[in-house]
């Protein structure tokens, strides 16, 4: 029996900064063999996995890598200075324990800055930006954080494990994607009577410019694409729902709009023939003004790729504590398996 919550968590807890996803790709290719007939890896890392059949040619995409950090230099006394890999909120990654991927091992570290008992009162009111943080691995010089393996571009994520909250929501880091991943693969096992052929492929690079679902979708060209990934949800404190009117717990959010239309606009074709296999599944219709997804690559592939997006309803996404359901991940493994069953009949 399929264990999405197990997955879940394995996925979690692993590690893989965009443009370093080999980890993460070989756990996924061990999951997802059993449902597919041919995987490959294609130059760009993305990890391509195929049912066979006829036409169409279907394209599913999740991507695989997280948000997280790179070392830029280490300084006299052996404290790393870093960029960012992805979008962070600098306030998320105060005083956060961290896993600096060397060559010889993980390592922890911890993300530190001046302490308020040092800071001036008009100080205690500014937020702390990223550029002035810093990551302390106890060395005693460079030299010896050196000797640890910490160097110019060691990729760097957050320490921190998967665990189940209340009403069957867990909470996590990397949801985004890891999340998207699972109903992928949860979804190939699903699926039967499939006519088309169908390419699940697992992205890299994501977080830093929809780079693997770009190379990936010119590579295979796909009649019809959909697009996973996590979306915010307005149903906390702090936001509302003019913000966003997705909920957790109601069913994946299928996108008619995001980033105003600058992402992707969604094709009534694909709107269509999505409403239809969500005939008998609960789901949110969502127009965004936010972010955008491997689709927004994918659809303006070549002569242009009907495309459309499957997200999981996720709060406080981009930090390493984001919440999600795991009734709604059920529910868009689903809503990707009954789509791809009956798409033959829309393209």
């Amino acid at each position: 029996m399929f264990d999405r919550k197990v997955l879940l968590e394995k996925l979690s807890n692993a590690h893989g900064v965009s443009g370093y996803e080999g980890n993460i790709r070989q756990i996924i290719e061990e999951e997802v063999r059993p449902y597919v007939d041919e995987i490959k890896t294609d130059k760009m890392g993305n990890l391509i996995a195929t049912k066979k059949g006829g036409k169409p040619v279907v394209m599913l995409a999740a991507h695989m890598d997280e948000i997280g950090l790179m070392v830029k230099y280490v300084d006299d006394k052996g404290f790393a200075r870093f960029t960012k890999t992805g979008g962070w909120f600098d306030q998320t990654l105060l005083n956060q324990r961290m896993i600096m991927h060397t060559e010889n091992g993980p390592l922890y570290g911890v993300l530190g800055s001046k302490p308020p008992h040092a800071m001036k009162e008009e100080d205690k009111n500014k937020v702390i930006k990223a550029d002035d943080m810093f990551i302390d691995v106890g060395a005693k010089n460079k030299e010896d954080a050196e000797k640890m393996g910490v160097k110019t571009g060691t990729p760097v994520t957050s320490d921190i494990d998967f665990k189940p909250l209340g009403n069957d929501l867990v909470t996590g880091k990397a949801f985004d994607n890891r999340a998207g991943c699972v109903m992928l693969i949860e979804a190939l096992s699903m699926m039967k009577n499939v006519k088309a052929t169908v390419h699940a492929v697992f992205t890299v690079q994501e977080e830093v410019g929809l780079k693997g679902a770009k190379t990936s979708a010119f590579r295979l060209n796909p009649d019809v694409a959909l697009a996973t990934d996590v979306t915010i949800t307005g149903d906390h404190p702090g936001i509302e729902k003019k913000d966003s009117a997705i909920e957790m717990g109601k069913g994946p959010s299928v996108t008619v709009s995001d980033a105003d239309g600058r992402g992707i606009i969604v094709p009534e074709s694909v709107l269509k023939w999505l409403k239809e296999a969500a005939k008998n599944i609960p789901y949110q219709l969502e127009v965004g003004s936010g972010g955008t997804t491997d689709a927004t690559a994918i659809h303006l592939t070549k002569e242009g790729i009907p495309t459309g997006v499957i997200s999981m309803p996720t709060r406080y996404i981009h930090t390493p504590v984001s919440v999600l359901s795991m009734h709604d991940l059920e529910k868009s493994a689903e809503l990707i398996a009954r789509a791809v069953e009956i798409v033959d009949k829309f393209f």
